[in-house]
């Protein structure tokens, strides 16, 4: 576990929870195997069942991607701003950022995509590919008023079109 900079309660009971969730990890591990060898003997197992909450789950997930985050962070800070567009050289801090959320919600059992992984993929393009656009050309959106154009003229071509088939299919003369 990496040191804490702080010494306040958060930190602390940061600590103890992530050490509370590896000891209960390893004792339901070699309880697996006692009970096993239990019913191996003969007997019923007498194993105490945790309840691991909601909340809990979430707090240790919040915990877990938060190091996921600063992974990341730390990594990006060798990525000069000439080469944060170039995919490359991004593709895979960027891929080991969703891969680490992705993994730590599968092992937690908890839903993913969820908002706390999209928060951090949202905070990564804000941060550090704001700039960057498809290409080396920038989309923007037309003008209103042509945009309004481009939409209006189809929609009035439609009756007139409709009406032009109409009139020529009265003529009541079959097409040879």
């Amino acid at each position: 576990m990496a040191p804490c900079a702080q010494m306040g309660s958060g930190c602390l009971s940061r600590g103890l929870l992530l050490l509370c969730v590896l000891l209960v990890h390893r004792f339901c591990q070699a309880g697996a195997t006692a009970e096993g060898f239990v019913q191996e003997a003969g007997t019923t197992p007498s194993l105490p069942v945790y309840n691991i909450t909601d909340e809990l789950v979430e707090e240790i997930y919040t915990n877990l991607t938060q190091r996921c985050w600063e992974s990341f962070v730390q990594v990006m800070q060798n990525v000069s701003g000439a080469q944060l567009c170039e995919w490359r050289v991004i593709s895979r801090p960027y891929s080991s950022l969703q891969q680490c959320l992705e993994d730590w919600a599968d092992s937690l059992k908890y839903s993913y995509p969820n908002a706390l992984a999209e928060s951090y993929i949202f905070q990564s393009h804000h941060r550090y590919f704001q700039n960057c656009s498809a290409g080396s050309q920038a989309y923007f959106d037309p003008p209103e008023d042509v945009l309004l154009a481009m939409i209006i003229a189809p929609i009035c071509l439609i009756p007139f079109l409709v009406t032009l088939v109409i009139w020529r299919s009265k003529d009541g003369k079959a097409q040879p």
